[in-house]
Parts: C-alpha cells; sequence; structure tokens
C-alpha cells in the first residue's frame, strides 16, 4: 500500500505568476538569438540553457491542460514531439552538413542520435521511477505513515500501444547495425511506423484529467480560451526551443573544444543533453508530483517519437542535401553505437512487458548506462569497441531473461497495443506507484 501525496491548494495569483516567471525566463535567450550577438561562450550557454527551462515548464503545463481536448495518449505524443524538436534541429543541421562533407560530419549525426537515445532511457526513465519513489518516501513520513510503501511505476492499459509500438522499432533497429548505410527503404519502414502510431493512438477519447497549478488554471477557462492559450504556449515553447536548442549546444561545445575534450564525446553526449533537456524537466515535474503514468508514458512517448520519426527522417535530410540517394554512411564505430543503442532499447521494453518498472530496474537501467563511462574511461582505445559490444550483448541477455520471467504479461501487451479497441483501454484509471509485480530481473 501507499500513502496518498497532499493535494495542492489552487492559488491562481500563484499560478498566473509561475506562467509569467517561465515565460520571462525565455525573454534573455530570445533577445540573444534575435540580436546575432556572441557573449563569451559560458555566458551563451546559461542564457540558452535558462530560456529552454522556461519552455520546458510552459510545454509542461499546457501539455496537462491539453488533455481536456484529446486523450491522454496523444497529449503526451504531441508533447514528446514538441519537446524533442530541439533533437531533430541538432541532428539535422549535422545531418545536413554530412550530405555535404560525409567523412567528417556522417559519424556525428548518428552520434548525435544514438546519445539522445540511450540518455532518454538510461537517465530519464530511471529519474522518473527514483525521483517517485524519493518523493513517496517523504510524503509517508510527513504524513506519518508506517505501513510499506510501494514504489514501483506502474502504466495504464493504454501505454500498451507505446511501449508495442517500441518493440516493433526496437526489432528493426537491431538489423541497422548491419548495414553500411542507413536508407530511404529504412525511412520508409520506420516514419510509417511512426504514423501507424500516431494514428492508433489518436483514436482515444478525451478524458478528464487531475489537473494542478498553472495547469488548473489553463484548464478552468472556457474552453475557446483554454485552447488559444494552449496552443499558444506550445508554438511559443516550441519556437524558443528551437531558437535556443542549438546555440545552446554549440556554445556547450565550443566550452569543452576549449577545454581539450573529444568533439565526438561532446556531440553524443553534451549536445542530447542540451536538447533534451526539455522532455526530462517536464517528464521531473510530473514525477515530482506524482503524477508516474503520465511522467513515464512521456518519456516512452518520447523514445517511440525517436526512435522512428528521428532516426528515420535522417536519411531522408541527408538525400535532399547529398542530392543522392545511396542512404546515410555509417561507420564500424557507428555500427557498434547502434547495436548498443538498440540492445539497451530491447531491454528497456522488456522491463516494460508488464507495464511496470520498479526501483531495482531503474537501478539497472542507470547503472549500466553510467558503466559504459566508466569502462570506456577505463579501457585503451583498442577495447573499446569490445566494451560496447560486450554490454550490447548483456542488455540482450537481460532482455531475453526478463521477457521470459514476465511472459505472462506479453499476450495481453500485444494484443491491447495493436488489437484492442482503444476506447476500451481508458477505463482503467490513471495510476502513480504501484504495488511490485511478480516476474521482475
Amino acid at each position: 500500500m501507499r500513502p496518498e501525496p497532499p493535494q495542492p491548494a489552487s492559488h491562481p495569483q500563484r499560478q498566473r505568476a509561475l506562467i509569467a516567471g517561465a515565460a520571462a525566463l525565455t525573454v534573455p535567450g530570445l533577445a540573444l538569438r534575435l540580436s546575432g550577438a556572441h557573449p563569451v561562450e559560458w555566458l551563451g550557454a546559461v542564457i540558452f540553457g535558462v530560456a529552454i527551462v522556461g519552455a520546458a515548464f510552459l510545454l509542461a503545463w499546457a501539455a496537462e491542460a491539453v488533455q481536456l481536448d484529446v486523450s491522454q495518449g496523444l497529449a503526451l505524443a504531441l508533447l514528446a514531439l514538441i519537446a524533442v524538436l530541439p533533437e531533430y534541429a541538432v541532428d539535422f543541421v549535422f545531418t545536413w552538413k554530412a550530405g555535404k562533407d560525409p567523412d567528417e560530419f556522417a559519424s556525428l549525426a548518428l552520434a548525435n542520435m544514438t546519445g539522445a537515445n540511450r540518455l532518454l532511457i538510461g537517465v530519464g526513465w530511471s529519474m522518473v521511477v527514483l525521483l517517485a519513489a524519493w518523493r513517496m518516501r517523504r510524503v509517508a513520513r510527513t504524513q506519518g505513515y508506517e505501513g510499506e510503501i510501494a514504489t514501483d511505476v506502474e502504466l495504464d492499459r493504454s501505454h500498451a500501444i507505446e511501449i508495442s509500438f517500441l518493440a516493433v522499432a526496437t526489432l528493426y533497429s537491431l538489423t541497422l547495425p548491419l548495414k553500411r548505410t542507413l536508407t530511404l527503404v529504412d525511412a520508409a519502414v520506420l516514419v510509417t511506423l511512426f504514423a501507424l502510431y500516431v494514428l492508433r493512438i489518436s483514436r482515444a477519447p478525451a478524458e478528464e484529467p487531475h489537473l494542478v497549478g498553472p495547469a488548473e488554471l489553463i484548464g478552468g477557462l472556457p474552453k475557446a480560451r483554454r485552447r488559444t492559450a494552449v496552443a499558444g504556449m506550445f508554438l511559443f515553447a516550441a519556437a524558443v526551443i528551437l531558437a535556443c536548442a542549438e546555440p545552446f549546444a554549440e556554445a556547450l561545445v565550443t566550452t569543452g573544444e576549449e577545454l581539450g575534450i573529444s568533439t565526438f564525446l561532446l556531440v553524443q553526449w553534451l549536445a542530447p543533453l542540451a536538447s533534451e533537456a526539455p522532455e526530462l524537466l517536464v517528464a521531473g515535474l510530473f514525477a515530482w508530483r506524482l503524477n508516474t503514468n503520465a511522467a513515464l508514458g512521456a518519456l516512452v512517448s518520447s523514445k517511440v517519437n525517436q526512435w522512428t520519426l528521428l532516426v528515420g527522417t535522417l536519411p531522408i535530410v541527408f538525400a535532399i542535401s547529398a542530392g543522392a540517394t545511396h542512404g546515410l554512411p555509417v561507420d564500424s564505430l557507428q555500427r557498434e553505437e547502434l547495436f548498443l543503442t538498440a540492445a539497451q532499447s530491447a531491454f528497456a521494453v522488456a522491463v516494460l512487458s508488464n507495464r511496470s518498472l520498479g526501483v531495482r530496474e531503474a537501478f539497472m537501467l542507470l547503472g549500466l548506462f553510467a558503466g559504459q563511462f566508466v569502462l570506456g574511461a577505463a579501457l585503451p582505445g583498442d577495447l573499446r569497441a569490445v566494451e560496447r559490444v560486450g554490454v550490447g550483448v548483456l542488455y540482450l541477455v537481460l532482455a531475453a531473461f526478463t521477457i521470459f520471467r514476465q511472459r505472462a504479461a506479453v499476450p495481453d501487451l500485444v494484443r491491447d497495443g495493436f488489437r484492442t479497441d482503444v476506447h476500451e483501454l481508458i477505463g482503467e484509471e490513471p495510476s502513480g506507484p504501484s504495488e511490485p509485480s511478480e516476474g521482475r530481473v
């Protein structure tokens, strides 16, 4: 069992102040971007980073309020699409340059993509569970609760759609390391998969969400004003992110290069860290409020987005830039990175096959992600390829073991993901931390 979190009181003036404050955070970054000024790199990184944080808050509140008009699944899909726009912007820049100079930039385009995908699961998914578990224990102490506290995050049945489509995308992604190019055929498969996912998830009806904070203020507006406000917040936040994420990443990269850090590592980790900041912050806000279903659901939806639409559009951008259809080159290092990223995705899908993610699995995702850096730093260069392949194989072994342990949940997941009428999937109330489920690693 678990104690109920305290419900925040409604404070309209405070809610308005929060919205105004988040918008104000974006002003210096927009002004700097529009003016074309070039401050010292560390100052630019701070200004653009603060603007992204402000935009991320606006996204979170708008995404919650939009659930009044569309299904929660579609609302989270929209949030995921907008929140990863910075990642698209940065990756498309590298991919476009790769079309002109593939030898220098092709590996950077793929490095940015693989880093973003691994960061989303290794840090994002585990952050939601661990933050929610800490908050639940804190609430329990405040309320004097002395019973056993269940801290697993359990997703609603409707999230079987995201998990199932992610599983299909992951199975296909395991073929990518076997190729020397990402082609327009890969693009067609992955973009079609994303389109089918959006089509299925959009069929769910709207439902009445529980809104708190600024989202409650927005949700209380008359329908026309609410929809205008939500659309305005989405568009403004997206514009801020598109304007500020790339210079933020470039400022971080330049600052790091001045310190003699590898360009490949900066592009793979620092640039995605900047562009993924909005969605990680949005999920963190949901988890802090113990709205764990929306928190983890948003990140699963983002993973579907990045592992289908983002990967699928890279060969298209490359083909347009290069004026050819031979595909985005994949060198041996990037094949290893693609294998490691696909293997991590396979383990993550396996863990979620019963729609539940516990503290132990969260620590495993975080530990394996962090362990790659420790091993990479400790091993000489000629053994790092062995390390990447070895960790990837470990992910696949864990995935197979987890699927075997949770095999009873797989038929229901597949049925709910692809066959069950979407209207039937929303009969289950949104859930927070739940009782630990059976069949764990």
